[in-house]
């Protein structure tokens, strides 16, 4: 089993930058990709951006490009979401997920592990 925890949300004024993090733990995925996503009150969960873990290839949708960065960090374990220029729309729960499936995908469907999820609250 693979166990991934998310940390760093809280509250920002627009314009500002917060950085999640996502750590993970338990079973070692083969070629896997680790990814977050985003899920605003009443609306779909979204994808967000993900990333190939051992070529660090990167993915992003078209609402965070050039504002958000995907990083990892082998020695840690960890994956960040480097946010800036951040807007009230951006305001979700934010959940990290990992997946051994090929390529970058961009539907929650082919991600198995998750974490619960961390909180951003963007103030306009």
């Amino acid at each position: 089993q693979v166990q991934l925890v998310e940390s760093g949300g809280g509250l920002v004024q627009a314009g500002g930058s917060l950085r999640l993090s996502c750590a993970a733990s338990g079973r070692t995925l083969s070629n896997y990709a680790r990814a977050w996503f985003r899920q605003a009150p009443g609306k779909e969960r979204e994808f967000v951006a993900a990333i190939r873990w051992t070529f660090g290839n990167t993915w992003y949708a078209d609402s965070v490009k050039g504002r958000f960065t995907i990083s990892r960090d082998f020695a840690k374990n960890t994956v960040y979401l480097q946010m800036t220029s951040l807007k009230p729309e951006d305001t979700a729960v934010y959940s990290c997920a990992a997946t051994d499936f090929a390529g970058l995908p961009r539907t929650a469907a082919y991600y198995p592990y998750w974490g619960q999820g961390t909180q951003v609250a963007v103030s306009s």
